[in-house]
């Protein structure tokens, strides 16, 4: 009995002395998909936290980029489970589909890796944290700034992306809460529309034409404005006030036909989701909170061309 006592002692004091002197992570960062600027950004500031977090640990930290090309979620529980058997240690990925994830996640969980998600989440599943905006108040605020601009009075359109999307559907209840705060004004109807930039404008000309009173658009996504000349109105005579800032997006700002964009922090993205991880895997501490609030930042026609210098360093050369 004493033998096997000391045993397993030993035993503990080296897994002990080997879990201190791991010096090398992997983490795996799965995207939705590979030409996003958004997730490229995410990307970038994952690669930077590796290196910050490497020196100032003294460990290897490798980004192992598993991003489909095309938005597909069975390709990214796919690339989940592929990291999960090659032996990375923690994965951050931005869910194209709950429900097609979940399972992936958990069996990834269960084999011992980590694993947080960042801008879209999968409720249900047992990653450690989520980073990435509140919904709800995304919408709130998007209105908001909206009916600022507008005075508190007009006519207003919501445009709202994919009618099936849990996190637009939050976006819209938010957009519709704010609303009830002015009375002047007057929200027309939620228009849905293929999350496609052509799709998006043409949704936008079509209810225009209908409804040529409307005086603000509150745009929970960005879709329209990835495509040049999507907005028809002379600049200013109709307000809109819109969720991201990519560069495609910033010229309707410089031109007036947008008021301000309420940015996601998509390099932080990558950044946080690599700092959540390492505190985990090396530091042994977990998260305060399971959702890691990323606040919007608002950008106007003041600040834009500063704002502008980002993407610079955010997208790869």
């Amino acid at each position: 009995m004493k033998f096997i006592f000391a045993a397993c002692v030993s035993l503990l004091i080296c897994g002990d002395a080997i879990a201190q002197a791991k010096k090398s992570y992997t983490i795996g960062l799965v995207a939705k998909s590979q030409g996003n600027p958004v997730f490229q950004a995410a990307r970038v500031g994952a690669n930077d936290a590796a290196k910050e977090l490497g020196a100032k640990y003294g460990i290897t930290i490798k980004i192992d980029w598993r991003t489909p090309n095309e938005e597909d979620a069975q390709k990214q529980a796919e690339a989940i489970e592929q990291l999960a058997l090659s032996g990375a240690d923690g994965i951050a990925v931005s869910c194209s589909d709950a429900n097609k994830l979940t399972d992936a996640i958990n069996s990834a969980v269960r084999n011992g890796v980590a694993v947080a998600t960042f801008d879209s989440d999968a409720p249900a599943s047992k990653r450690f944290v989520i980073f990435g905006v509140d919904d709800i108040k995304c919408g709130e605020q998007t209105m908001d700034e909206l009916a600022k601009i507008m005075e508190g009075k007009g006519v207003v359109a919501i445009l709202a992306g994919n009618q099936n999307a849990p996190n637009l559907q939050k976006r819209v209840q938010g957009a519709k809460n704010a609303a009830k705060k002015y009375p002047g004004i007057k929200i027309r109807d939620t228009y849905y529309h293929k999350e496609t930039p052509q799709d998006a404008a043409a949704r936008v000309e079509q209810v225009m034409q209908s409804n040529p009173d409307i005086t603000g658009w509150c745009m929970i996504g960005g879709w329209p404005l990835f495509t040049d000349n999507a907005l028809k109105w002379a600049p200013g005579s109709v307000k809109c006030v819109s969720v991201d800032a990519l560069p495609p997006q910033l010229p309707y700002l410089r031109s007036g036909h947008v008021q301000m964009l309420l940015a996601q922090q998509v390099y932080e993205w990558g950044h946080r989701s690599v700092e959540h991880l390492i505190n985990k895997l090396h530091l042994k501490k977990n998260p305060t909170v399971l959702h890691d609030v990323s606040p919007l930042v608002p950008i106007t026609k003041e600040n834009v061309d500063a704002f502008a210098k980002n993407w610079d360093k955010w997208l790869p050369k």
